[in-house]
């Protein structure tokens, strides 16, 4: 096994791949363990879509040892703690958090679906209908829509942009043999990180994993095909015609991704555009203008690409004023320099909260695993502020300047209206 450590973490790497990482905390009385995947949606094929959300449902409906998802959730909450997995884009996560002293229980219970999930054909089509309701859901919910169908815009139908959950057709395809075949193939021993932070020992961490999947073997793992989209060249609008009370409305450009060393730029960019109560959306679409009470911005990064997103919910007799201020905040970025003084607050409040937000074993566990995941190095907290201390007012004027031209724009709405006519015409497309 290959070990190293530094103040912040320590880090082994079983024979087969597979990483350790924990960071020991004696101040606190839990213990979070993450057993991350580097698997998501984007790694299936446009017939498995839905397949890894469709996975990570699965993983708690029974093993040989524990029959019922009710053993593997009384198993945890028992001892006070919680249980818990996601699907994003890239990955996977199944998580607990337990006091300390019962770190070896959730080990035990995560390692035990992930090894001896029983997939069975009663279970696979109870769940199926459960993730179509569910797929239904976001369908009844128009903010949600607008959030796909921006998604639809920017990147066409690349599994990059595709729901995570899948479509109704998708999921109504998928079976036992499908499920086991993607489990076998992605779960590779290679793509899984387990951090964990807490009042944890580290060699114990790493016998408990080495016995769990020390056996795994290598080499089966299948190679991430990098994304490279078509550059834009021109403005795009979809629209989705509802008879609702609000328009929803979502602009977005391709932005930079997560291996990009500007992504820091690209934070602070979001949190002086719209990341926070006091950025310019929320100062001028809410509080100026009174058109909306739901706006503001999000910046996804992924490895190879990244886009930046900008909500709002407003009357529909308001969604062109509310087009054109959003589009007049953007060209102010492009075109001025952000003051001192609002890039100062934009910068102490990015790395204000990712300090505060690095108090408690989940989230440094989180930290420590997605980082060593998706990155393959685990800076501290105090190398990431160094990095945004690095960042200048040019930095971000330079790139707004790059993200916001009129040809990157894109524009999603749902709402009451018959045609795009109005809206092409407000961004030139």
């Amino acid at each position: 096994m290959n070990s190293n450590s530094d103040q912040m973490y320590q880090k082994t790497t079983l024979p087969n791949g597979v990483r350790v990482v924990t960071s020991s905390m004696e101040h606190v009385r839990s213990a979070t363990l993450h057993f991350n995947y580097r698997v998501g949606s984007r790694d299936e094929s446009d017939a498995e879509a839905g397949v890894a959300h469709f996975i990570e449902h699965m993983l708690f409906k029974g093993t040989p040892r524990r029959p019922h998802s009710s053993a593997i959730t009384e198993e945890i909450e028992g001892l006070g703690g919680n249980i818990d997995a996601g699907t994003s884009r890239e990955t996977t996560s199944y998580s607990v958090r337990v006091p300390h002293d019962s770190l070896h229980v959730g080990f035990d219970v995560l390692a035990d679906m992930l090894r001896g999930s029983l997939f069975r054909d009663d279970d696979i089509e109870k769940e199926r209908e459960v993730i179509t309701e569910e797929i239904r859901g976001i369908n009844d919910i128009p903010d949600e829509v607008v959030g796909e169908l921006i998604d639809r815009v920017l990147w066409g139908d690349a599994a990059v942009g595709r729901p995570i959950a899948g479509f109704e057709e998708t999921v109504a395809q998928l079976d036992r043999d499908t499920l086991t075949g993607f489990l076998a193939t992605r779960y590779a021993p290679e793509r899984l990180v387990i951090s964990a932070a807490g009042k944890v020992e580290h060699h114990a961490v790493v016998a408990l994993a080495d016995a769990a999947f020390g056996d795994l073997p290598s080499g089966r793992d299948v190679a991430v095909t990098p994304f490279v989209p078509t550059p834009q060249t021109e403005p795009r609008v979809a629209l989705v015609g509802r008879e609702i009370e609000q328009a929803n409305l979502s602009l977005a450009v391709q932005g930079i991704s997560y291996s990009d060393p500007r992504k820091y730029a690209q934070y602070l960019l979001h949190i002086i555009l719209g990341g926070t109560m006091s950025s310019r959306l929320f100062m001028r679409i809410r509080e100026d203008l009174g058109l909306a009470y739901n706006v503001g911005s999000y910046f996804p990064t992924l490895v190879d690409v990244g886009w930046g997103t900008i909500y709002a919910g407003v009357d529909p007799d308001r969604a062109e004023h509310t087009v054109r201020a959003i589009l007049d905040e953007l060209v102010r970025l492009r075109t001025e320099p952000v003051t001192p003084t609002e890039f100062e607050r934009a910068r102490r409040y990015v790395t204000g909260s990712l300090l505060m937000g690095l108090e408690g074993s989940a989230p440094v566990a989180s930290w420590i695993g997605m980082r060593e995941l998706l990155l393959g190095d685990i800076l501290t907290p105090e190398d990431v502020v160094a990095h945004y201390n690095a960042v200048t007012i040019e930095d971000v004027q330079a790139l707004a300047g790059e993200l916001f031209l009129p040809e990157r724009l894109n524009l999603a709405i749902v709402g009451p209206y018959e045609d795009d006519t109005r809206f092409r015409s407000i961004i030139g497309a």
